[in-house]
């Protein structure tokens, strides 16, 4: 398990430093290695602009040095005021080299999920959303909750095609496989998609320990009932383990306050912050 960054209540950003658009943003993260696990092979990152999460997958600690791998080069742009697609294709390929010299041979090979978001280069305040494998980016806005992500995954790919339903996936055999990941040699191939950034928005990007534990409904309840971001990410690991915590459970929430000009208040920790300055 690997953690890269700090938590932030009533942070201020720069969008980009090449504009005056300002955000006001919160954010908690949380890994819990649960009840049935005796290693946590989740990692994940909260250094601005990019925000994400990899569950790792192999024996003994391959997992981990997989996840560790990906995080680490995800900090690494960290401060930087314009993150492309390519960009990220660019790191997440340099993890594939670390995760095979690092975790060395195994008989079935290792890798990794990640998914997550990043403050766009685009002009408007847009989030680019980033996933390769089965942990999942959520937004709840205005009393609804949307997931952003698609799964690649065998079950995922099943309900796309008709073959079962999304209740049959939850206790399908293969509940486990996903389709896409970032390791076992291969080049990593993220899906992309942007999402407006807006104010009384809350993201919740997580690993499958949680989405194993709660449903859609429990997690759009917990998001709509906890204050903060920090409430939020805590409730929602803490349910995750007392419905069985099969699993490594990781999950981050971002709040955002306000887009553009921010009234300065008590609560704001660190006025006039830039990306520059993690």
């Amino acid at each position: 398990m690997t953690e890269r960054g700090e938590n932030a209540a009533r942070r201020r950003l720069r969008y980009r430093n090449d504009c005056e658009l300002e955000l006001d943003l919160s954010w908690f993260a949380m890994t819990d290695v649960g009840l049935r696990r005796e290693t946590n092979q989740d990692s994940y990152v909260v250094t601005p602009p990019i925000f994400a999460v990899a569950d790792g997958m192999g024996g003994h600690s391959a997992g981990e040095v997989a996840s560790a791998a990906v995080v680490r080069r995800l900090s690494e742009l960290a401060g930087a005021t314009r993150v492309s697609d390519a960009d990220i294709d660019a790191v997440l390929a340099d993890a594939v080299e670390d995760i095979e010299l690092d975790a060395g041979d195994t008989e079935l090979g290792t890798g990794t999920t990640v998914t997550g978001v990043c403050l766009s280069t685009e002009d408007e305040p847009t989030w680019r959303v980033f996933n390769i494998g089965d942990s999942r980016v959520y937004q709840y806005f205005k009393g609804a909750l949307s997931q952003i992500t698609v799964d690649h995954s065998v079950v995922q790919h099943l309900i796309d095609t008709g073959a079962i339903t999304p209740e049959e996936a939850e206790t399908h055999p293969h509940a486990n496989v996903i389709t896409r990941a970032v390791g076992f040699g291969e080049a990593p191939i993220p899906d992309y998609t942007s999402l407006a950034l807006i104010p009384g928005q809350r993201l919740l990007v997580c690993s499958d320990g949680l989405t194993k534990e709660l449903t859609d409904v429990g997690i759009q309840h917990f998001l709509a009932t906890c204050e903060s971001a920090e409430e939020a990410a805590r409730t929602l690991v803490q349910q995750a383990l007392e419905n069985s915590g099969r699993d490594n459970v990781t999950v981050i929430v971002i709040d955002v306050h306000a887009v553009g000009d921010v009234v300065d208040t008590g609560s704001v920790e660190a006025a006039g912050i830039s990306l520059e300055d993690y």
